[in-house]
């Protein structure tokens, strides 16, 4: 199923956005070729390939929108919108990457001192320096506020202590932009500040958490008294509830929220396509991208808001509760539309060995990221705001 029966809907892409499409799905071509491509389901969670992300950085399809005097690529967020869709339609390796492109680079570029842009940003858009989000923790769960991690001031800078937990990639990835209290306020949302941290330090140590399925894609991420110079801090100190709040509007708004179980429904298209199937059937997968269809044109409608600086906080609160929810239920549809033993130890990238991939990550689509219903309260308060 390509992604062009999916339509454009309200949101215009920009024309030149065609050729580029149609280039990302030659080199799809060829990366499928070569085996480097499974098209399995949550790809930009769990594909970790750094040579794979090499090679989308030589083509300046990594750090698209950042801009070029910090060697990014200076494009649009709807030019990257189609280069991303169309790794996640293919199932492709993307996770090394993922965090550093989405949110880290952006915060940076926003927030960072001259010296970390200069820094950081051309490393993340040649495809060489990764990042994890540290953000939760044990007991704090959606209440992000509650974090217990602390970093306190010393005479060389900061001492880093606590625990972040669902570190996605920490035991491989090379830094992590950590939010911690640094000072006591009656508000819970003052007095907090984000730190950008070296996961190497030797007074950072990582603990696997594993998925159902045994991959090792999340840790405990334990900060020992981490000694952090004056220029690990990012942004301004107790500034850190803002500048994260505004990375939630790109963590939760992108098409990674809807189309992380893709390849499955383009694998169910292909085994109807070679059973017999009835009318109930084709009607089910016409339901299924219908909705999906009407969820990517309101993902659209967010990245346009960010391409003309607008805010879209609700908005993408809306994409993941949306997106997120009709992951989970296509695994089930799918699943009844044609019935199969889901298993491990079928071919590689078959529809059996998919739809076991996804039943066992379903359980976290609707958690990561903030679960759904911390969002839903943030949309009714937003839509009370706005009426």
């Amino acid at each position: 199923m390509a992604l062009s029966v999916l339509g454009t809907g309200a949101v215009q892409l920009p024309p030149e956005t065609r050729q580029l499409r149609q280039e990302v799905r030659d080199f799809l071509d060829a990366e499928r070729a070569a085996g480097t491509i499974l098209g399995r389901p949550d790809s930009w969670l769990t594909g970790w390939d750094p040579a794979f992300t090499r090679r989308l950085a030589e083509r300046g399809w990594v750090g698209m929108a950042l801009p070029q005097k910090y060697g990014g690529g200076g494009r649009g967020n709807l030019e990257r919108y189609v280069v991303i869709e169309e790794l996640l339609a293919a199932g492709a390796p993307v996770s090394a990457h993922w965090v550093a492109d989405r949110q880290a680079g952006p915060s940076i570029l926003r927030h960072g001192t001259e010296e970390q842009r200069r820094h950081f940003l051309p490393r993340i858009a040649a495809g060489a320096c990764f990042f994890s989000i540290g953000m939760s923790e044990r007991n704090s769960g959606s209440d992000l506020a509650s974090v217990q991690t602390r970093a306190v001031r010393t005479d060389n800078g900061w001492r880093l202590t606590g625990t972040k937990m669902w570190t996605g990639g920490a035991h491989v990835n090379d830094y992590a932009i950590v939010l911690a209290r640094t000072e006591d306020s009656e508000d819970r949302h003052a007095g907090l500040s984000q730190f950008i941290v070296d996961l190497r330090d030797p007074h950072v140590r990582i603990e696997p958490i594993r998925l159902l399925s045994g991959e090792h894609t999340f840790n405990y991420c334990h900060l020992e008294g981490v000694e952090l110079a004056d220029d690990a801090l990012l942004g301004r100190p107790g500034d850190g509830w803002q500048q994260v709040t505004g990375e939630l509007a790109l963590e939760r708004s992108g098409p990674e929220r809807f189309l992380s179980t893709l390849p499955l429904l383009t694998a169910l298209v292909g085994q109807l396509r070679r059973t017999t199937c009835g009318p109930e059937q084709h009607a089910r997968v016409g339901r299924l991208t219908a909705r999906l269809s009407s969820i990517r044109q309101l993902s659209l409608g967010v990245a346009a808001a960010l391409e003309a600086g607008r805010p879209a906080d609700v908005h993408a609160a809306l994409v993941k509760d949306l997106g997120t929810r009709f992951e989970g239920e296509l695994v089930n549809e799918v699943r009844e539309i044609l019935p199969v033993a889901a298993r491990f130890d079928a071919t590689r990238g078959t529809y059996p060995e998919l739809l076991a991939t996804a039943i066992l990550h379903s359980p976290g689509y609707t958690l990561r990221g903030g679960t759904n219903e911390i969002l839903r309260g943030i949309i009714t308060r937003g839509l009370e705001l706005s009426s």
